[in-house]
């Protein structure tokens, strides 16, 4: 598969299923050109929205929002980059099982079931296509097998060549990269005491919340497969104590320990992400 996703030249259509029937229909092409890897991910409904890869710079299009470029060497998509170009580096996390063969879209697949190694995450089940080795279809479960999420690719087509759009990107023309500042890494001390195996911090940040205002430590947690955010901020006026709820695929989950609002938001268990609220520590230098 990871081989499969970065030589071949690929044009696919693909829609995300969620609770409630909310579907999100996305076309996602990709073409090596010249020894250059063009990407470009499209999401078909609603404004838009508009993500493009040339080899380690991504660049996202958004209406009302500037354009902007980050270094990075794979779009963040509907499916982890980390489990389609290196699924190696999910082990400490996950077992691989082959589970057998199927059909989807119309096309002979292998299935692969995605098992949390600690039992702290959701499952999932992967179908690929025998042919080509692109994944067809990705399906998120809870312990009960129950799916919460499902990506499903309608249609596929493996060229010669790469698609006319992506030898017609402007490289010159795209955004420009942003560049972190390292001062706002720092900016406070709050760390996790436990995280699921293979779950690290890879970003930290304060910044103000858009509606209120308010101040807001950020941490970023990753296992390379799901994206976990963690804000701490000073209980408010009003203080709403434990809360939990499902948006789509997403947990949210808040509570109050001494006068901090911890709140979790991820496709995790929501009983997992009380576990990384309750063990937020601070490192005194």
């Amino acid at each position: 598969m990871a081989q499969a996703m970065q030589s071949l030249n690929y044009d696919m259509s693909l829609v995300i299923l969620q609770p409630g029937g909310t579907v999100e229909p996305y076309r996602w092409r990709h073409g090596v050109i010249d020894g250059k890897t063009v990407e470009h991910l499209s999401m078909l409904n609603g404004p838009g929205r508009d993500v493009v890869r040339v080899d380690n710079v991504v660049s996202y299009f958004e209406p009302n929002v500037p354009a902007f470029s980050i270094h990075s060497t794979s779009i963040n998509g509907p499916i982890s980059g980390t489990l389609l170009r290196n699924p190696s580096a999910l082990t400490a996390s996950y077992d691989f099982v082959l589970v057998g063969r199927s059909r989807v879209a119309g096309r002979a697949t292998q299935q692969i079931r995605i098992i949390s190694r600690d039992k702290s995450r959701y499952g999932y089940s992967l179908w690929l296509d025998q042919e080509t080795s692109l994944p067809l279809k990705l399906d998120m479960l809870d312990s009960q097998g129950k799916v919460l999420e499902q990506v499903q690719i309608t249609s596929v087509a493996v060229t010669v060549n790469a698609e006319e759009s992506l030898q017609n990107v402007d490289v010159a023309n795209l955004p420009e990269v942003l560049i972190a500042n390292p001062a706002a890494a720092n900016a406070h001390r709050w760390y996790a005491g436990w995280l699921p195996d293979g779950m690290e911090e890879i970003m930290r940040d304060r910044h103000r919340l858009p509606v209120t205002g308010a101040p807001v430590d950020y941490l970023l947690l990753s296992d390379g497969l799901i994206d976990v955010s963690v804000y701490v901020q000073p209980v408010g006026d009003a203080t709403t104590g434990e809360q939990a709820f499902r948006v789509g695929s997403d947990t949210y989950f808040s509570t109050q320990i001494g006068q901090l609002t911890v709140t979790i938001v991820g496709k995790l268990p929501p009983q997992t992400a009380n576990r990384i609220a309750q063990s937020l520590v601070v490192k005194v230098p």
